[in-house]
């Protein structure tokens, strides 16, 4: 009886730490976007529908598919962090959208049409 009370104790005290590690490893909402970090495939969807495919390089450049063009605002040519996550910017060096860090791999806009666009890491 005791050892079956040692384990499940011991049970308790490992389901409780999970949570405790995934939310460690997620720790990034809020903080901005680094160089690092940025380089590679990034997904714009929204309302549940993958609309296009952005590179992001470490040297703050884009790289859009034709589809973004019509996704966005206008078309991204650059990037730069934000207190608190990314922006987009055209050639003319204007801000596209920007977009708020959620957490280590997904950032969200929020639009003034209730509609929320998702930047989230890969293709």
């Amino acid at each position: 009886m005791k050892t079956l009370m040692l384990a499940a104790g011991f049970a308790a005290i490992c389901a409780a730490a999970v949570p405790v590690a995934v939310w460690a490893a997620d720790n990034e909402a809020g903080v901005p976007l680094t160089p690092t970090e940025a380089a590679g495939a990034w997904t714009i969807s929204s309302e549940g529908q993958d609309l296009c495919t952005l590179t992001l390089n470490a040297s703050h450049g884009v790289k859009s598919q034709a589809a973004c063009n019509s996704a966005l605002p206008g078309a991204p040519t650059s990037w730069q962090p934000t207190s608190d996550g990314v922006e987009l910017m055209g050639a003319d060096g204007k801000q596209i959208m920007a977009f708020h860090r959620w957490s280590n791999s997904l950032f969200v806009s929020h639009r003034h049409s209730g509609e929320d666009v998702q930047l989230r890491r890969g293709a």
